[in-house]
Formats: C-alpha cells, sequence, structure tokens
C-alpha cells in the first residue's frame, strides 16, 4: 500500500476528502445509496492502431499473448493514475480518495455453463507498463484455472459464508455492512473483493458477447463499473471526414455521480480514447504522464 499519514476521518485505504466542494459533502446524505447515484456512458472506440501494436509486440514475444483486454487495463490504470478523482468513492456517507489502484474482474475457470467464477484483482504501481500488467494477469488466470475451486482472499471466505444457516448468515452480514459503513471491514474479507475494486472490468467481448449496463452495488466502494464488447469491423467517419472501416469494440461504463461532474467523466473517457489511438503509450512506466492535451 502507498505511505501515507493517518489522519482522523480516514480509512484504513483511502483518505478522507474533507476538503471536498459543499456540493460534494452535501449529495451523500441526499442520496445515501449508490444505486441511485448511476451514470451511464456507453460508447465506440477506435482500437485500429492498437490491434496493429499487438499484433507486432505478440510477434516479437510469441511466448506470451498480450491481449486487448491487457491493454484496456493498463488504459484504464493509466487515466485512474492522471484522473484521480476516478478513483474516489463514497461510503458512511463521506467522500475518499484510494491509496492505491485496483481493478478488479472475474475469470472463469472453465468456459462452460456449470464452472465456477473466481475473483482476481491487479494493483499497478508507478513502475508498470503493458508488459509487466499482461504478465501478471497472464500468470494469475493460469494459475486459477489449474485449481476447481476457491483457494484464497474473497473466495474463501464467500464459500464459508455460503455454508451457514440463513439466519445466522443474515445475522453476520448485517454486522458486515455496519463495519462496511464505517470503514473497519478487516482487510481479509476485502482482499480481491470486485466491490472493493476502482474499477470492475468485464470483458464480454472474451465470450462474443456486447457491452451492456452492469448495476453498482451500495456494499463496497466501487465506484465504477465498465464493459467491453466483441472487436468487430465498423465503418467510421475520420478526423478529415473521410470514412473507412476499421476495428471498434464498444464499451458501457456505469458511474457513481457523486465523486464528480459529467465534465470530469466526459474528459476522461476521452483520454482512454487518446491512449487507444497512441498505443505507445502503453509502454510507459504507469507513473509517467501522457502527452494529452485536455484543453
Amino acid at each position: 500500500m502507498s505511505e501515507r499519514k493517518r489522519k482522523r476521518g480516514d480509512r484504513r485505504d483511502a483518505r478522507w476528502v474533507s476538503e471536498a466542494p459543499a456540493l460534494l459533502k452535501i449529495m451523500p446524505h441526499l442520496m445515501p445509496n449508490r444505486t441511485d447515484c448511476e451514470v451511464y456512458l456507453n460508447d465506440t472506440i477506435d482500437a485500429t492502431e492498437l490491434v496493429k501494436f499487438l499484433e507486432k509486440k505478440n510477434a516479437e514475444h510469441p511466448e506470451y499473448k498480450t491481449t486487448l483486454f491487457h491493454a484496456f487495463v493498463v488504459c484504464v490504470a493509466r487515466m485512474l493514475k492522471e484522473r484521480p478523482k476516478m478513483n474516489y468513492f463514497v461510503q458512511g456517507r463521506r467522500l475518499y480518495e484510494r491509496d492505491d489502484i485496483f481493478l478488479s474482474f472475474i475469470v472463469k475457470r472453465r468456459f462452460s455453463d456449470h464452472a465456477e467464477e473466481s475473483l482476481m484483482t491487479v494493483i499497478p504501481k508507478d513502475e508498470d507498463t503493458l508488459d509487466t500488467v499482461s504478465r501478471k494477469i497472464y500468470g494469475d488466470v493460469r494459475e486459477t484455472r489449474k485449481s476447481e475451486h476457491a483457494t484464497d482472499g474473497i473466495d474463501v471466505w464467500l464459500e464459508r459464508f455460503a455454508s451457514l444457516p440463513r439466519i445466522v448468515l443474515m445475522i453476520v452480514l448485517r454486522i458486515v455492512r455496519w463495519l462496511d459503513f464505517w470503514g473497519l471491514t478487516p482487510k481479509e474479507l476485502t482482499k480481491g473483493d470486485t466491490n472493493y475494486a476502482s474499477v470492475l472490468l468485464s470483458n464480454l467481448g472474451s465470450i462474443k458477447g456486447p457491452a451492456v449496463y452492469h448495476h453498482l452495488n451500495n456494499y463496497g466502494t466501487n465506484s465504477i463499473v465498465v464493459t467491453i464488447g466483441t472487436l468487430h469491423k465498423q465503418e467510421m467517419t475520420m478526423p478529415d471526414g473521410t470514412k473507412e472501416i476499421r476495428d471498434v469494440f464498444d464499451i458501457g461504463a456505469t458511474l457513481d455521480e457523486r465523486i464528480a461532474d459529467g465534465f470530469y467523466f466526459v474528459r476522461s473517457l476521452n483520454l482512454v480514447k487518446y491512449i487507444f489511438a497512441h498505443p505507445e503509450l502503453l509502454d510507459k512506466p504507469l507513473g509517467e504522464r501522457s502527452d494529452y492535451d485536455y484543453k
């Protein structure tokens, strides 16, 4: 975790944004439930340059296959580094900024209807690049699929909770939700839990699915869910007015409107598009800023 001096009002994993504008302080009291504050964005991302970039990279390093999803994970991480309000969350009717970036997604252990799912989290650091993150995801997914059952983190706790009698489970989860409100949830219960992620990513394109709306949850601290659709060909109008057939994919993003305004959200989305148009930025350490002009 990032080193920081803990102040009164801070959580174990985040800093209380006590200097937030008055509106952002009042909104959690007027709208205390995250599911009541959802904003949905959907757009089409031009991935043509990224596809070329990945083809070259994979030809040079055939032992590892860097995928569009790996690139999207790093792209989102870079966006969060440059756009810190996108790493905010509201819990306990207060606005907080996370100490670190947590990107979560779900891995299907087998591509079958009855296969179990496992929750996975990536915590990118300033020195990370597309190569280091891609290899970590590749290795973690491979290890996860070696086992038929959960072996670590929140998956184990879910199995333990699920075995409790219904009345006991109701009481236990009421206590967990109370701890969640006050920021006292034990670290063992939040480790790897997508409900505590900066961004929850769902790669529906990997199963030939479309980008869809995905709700937020009141439990936890997750403020952003992004779904990714299937890569496909589509005619697009270029900046000079001409039309071209491009490689594109659709995204759907659900956000908690209490963490920032629409202007901030749209600029963050534009940064994502810029990175995909200039994929060489993915090879730069995350601690180095892009040259995107926000004007």
